[in-house]
């Protein structure tokens, strides 16, 4: 009995379930571990040192094109900590379209014009935005930034408008206790954190239709368990402190919550009505453009394409050339801080009716020191992206299917910039 049980033992060790920690499934590992690239196989074989966490989502369709998911993980686990930066910017966008559409506000819409005043310590005003249609800011003009090149301060207004609380108890009720977003992209105090501004809503003649008053969140947050990384760090005055950062009261959101987000808003029937965001028909179309829309279809913002190209924000596909096979869309939202690189996406080739989601976070940061803007993103946690994401690719290209997939809901139509548009490009934005 005695000789079972430690046999047993073994057995779970081998597929990281033992103690709860992480999740690998000798599957997914043997596709990556095949390919022979010396930074792929540098990093595949100290997952703990580069913090590596990857999920497979494998899509097969029934007959009525119904959707089956079925998820393959390397190296994942809930209390591994990775800060998951923009990629924030998903859940935000997601909640800010539900608060809209559940003011029931006469004029209030997406697209209604917003002004920001600054109600405390901390907050800054915003009364026109250059880079939209109108002049002005709106939740879409705030999507839109956050998703085609991942601008901060789009995802600071979106969480001004949702409010600490608010976002926090409706992301708990739907089942995502760990997750917690608790920062906005700016240098604030916690205390600060937990107030946000009055926003002001106007009609085109600029009357105001609706006035949302500054709020404060008094519920208390569970920080635990503690998270410090590296060895050193640089502080607000840029001295170095010879200690781990402590990311303690950062945001957090696990790998699985993460692509579990993009699951629900990508394919909302795979989820009961209970677990799904609150979105009209309308919400979704205009997501799914904006998750996958390149910064050089896009008029409004007038991004430079030089800088801002279409794989820009597309970790697996970014490599060499900076344009992206014209059959093949990818719908993600990635992030990148503090040497941490995470891209959460469902990719479609069209030409090849294949499709999948693929998640997967990064830390490459040889020097152990962060706040120092010295990371190893161009030499280790691109590359180390972009062939795990053609890894997968290339087996999901060749694998059986049953039934192909008709994926025409993701065959959409795509804004155009006019070539005779002579208004400046936007080249410096923070995020």
């Amino acid at each position: 009995m005695k000789i079972f049980i430690l046999h047993l033992c073994w057995i779970l060790s081998i597929s990281g379930i033992v103690n709860g920690q992480f999740k690998t499934d000798p599957f997914l590992e043997k596709i990556l571990l095949t390919d022979q690239d010396s930074i792929l196989q540098k990093l595949m074989h100290q997952p703990d040192k580069y913090r590596i966490q990857i999920i497979y989502t494998k899509i097969d369709r029934d007959a009525d094109n119904r959707p089956v998911f079925k998820n393959y993980y390397f190296h994942v686990g809930r209390d591994f900590y990775f800060y998951p930066a923009s990629t924030v910017k998903l859940p935000l966008a997601l909640l800010s379209l539900e608060k809209i559409n559940l003011l029931h506000k006469p004029g209030v819409d997406k697209f209604t014009r917003m002004k920001y005043d600054s109600s405390f310590s901390g907050q800054k005003e915003l009364m026109n935005d250059s880079s939209s249609e109108t002049g002005y800011p709106s939740i879409a003009q705030f999507i839109r930034k956050a998703f085609l090149i991942s601008d901060n301060d789009a995802y600071n207004r979106m969480y001004e408008f949702v409010g600490q609380q608010a976002l926090n108890r409706r992301l708990h009720s739907m089942g995502f206790q760990e997750t917690r977003i608790v920062r906005q992209f700016m240098p604030l105090t916690e205390s600060e954190n937990r107030h946000t501004n009055q926003i002001r809503f106007l009609n085109n003649k600029g009357k105001l239709i609706y006035l949302q008053p500054p709020a404060f969140n008094k519920d208390s947050f569970q920080f635990s368990p503690v998270v410090k990384i590296g060895k050193g760090y640089l502080d607000a005055r840029d001295s170095l402190i010879q200690a781990p950062m402590d990311f303690t009261h950062h945001n957090r959101i696990p790998l699985e919550d993460l692509q579990q987000f993009l699951q629900i808003v990508l394919f909302p029937s795979s989820v009961p009505d209970s677990e799904r965001f609150k979105l009209k028909p309308a919400d979704y179309l205009f997501l799914y453009r904006y998750l996958s829309q390149y910064p050089s279809e896009t008029p409004y913002p007038k991004y430079d394409t030089s800088e801002f190209y279409d794989s820009y924000v597309k970790f697996y596909f970014q490599k060499g050339g900076h344009l992206i096979p014209t059959n093949i869309r990818v719908f993600n939202k990635v992030g990148w801080a503090y040497g941490f690189l995470t891209d959460v996406s469902y990719i479609v080739d069209f030409t090849n009716h294949i499709e999948f989601m693929l998640s997967a976070t990064v830390y490459a940061n040889e020097d152990g020191i962060l706040n120092d803007n010295k990371y190893d993103y161009d030499s280790v946690a691109i590359p180390f992206l972009y062939r795990v994401g053609q890894d997968i690719y290339q087996y999901d290209l060749h694998r059986e299917r049953k039934f192909k997939p008709d994926l025409k809901t993701f065959q959409l139509e795509y804004e155009h910039r006019d070539p005779a548009d002579s208004r400046p490009s936007i080249k410096d934005v923070d995020n």
